[in-house]
């Protein structure tokens, strides 16, 4: 048996045993049976930002400390909290960086100004530098007369280092 012939069998073999694997995927089910409840998880969970990946809400993040966060939202939820008292235990627990869209008050000024910080400072080194250029192009002057042609007798004049041997093997033919 060839090996060609060993591959295909391996292939045919490897996608039916794919295709059994798709026949038992089944639709992810929600873990509360109450609807209300996990429509009001999924509300709040867009409302908090995962502490491990600082970019997306627990609701969307698969992080092993965004689950416990849901499934802790998930308790309070059943124990009758409302959405604020729910938000409010997290803002106590983690502070205001848990909150997707962080109020603006004293101490998340840094959060909501760092950015324009950044652009201005970005802007006062792109000038400083631009300043900075300037002033050395404008030092830069062009060449007087007398230098000019010194430069130019510089470039013409031959150089010694490109002239044939010179000394006890002029014309001489170095071959072996």
């Amino acid at each position: 048996m060839s090996a060609r012939l060993y591959f295909s069998r391996f292939l045919a073999a490897l996608g039916l045993a794919l295709a059994c694997q798709l026949g038992l995927a089944e639709e992810a089910r929600p873990l509360s049976d109450d609807p209300v409840s996990e429509q009001r998880l999924q509300a709040i969970s867009a409302e908090l930002r995962c502490l491990v990946c600082q970019n997306e809400t627990i609701a969307s993040s698969n992080a092993d400390l965004a689950k416990d966060l849901r499934r802790e939202i998930r308790g309070m939820i059943q124990a009758g909290q409302s959405d604020q008292q729910i938000i409010d235990f997290m803002v106590a627990r983690y502070g205001d960086f848990v909150l997707y869209r962080p109020p603006f008050k004293a101490t998340t000024l840094l959060l909501w100004g760092g950015p324009l910080i950044f652009l201005v400072l970005g802007i006062g080194a792109l000038q400083f530098y631009l300043r900075r250029r300037n002033r050395v192009l404008q030092a830069a002057r062009p060449l007087s007369g007398e230098e000019a042609r010194r430069a130019d007798a510089l470039l013409t004049e031959p150089d010694p280092a490109d002239s044939p041997l010179q000394g006890p093997f002029q014309g001489k033919d170095l071959q072996p």
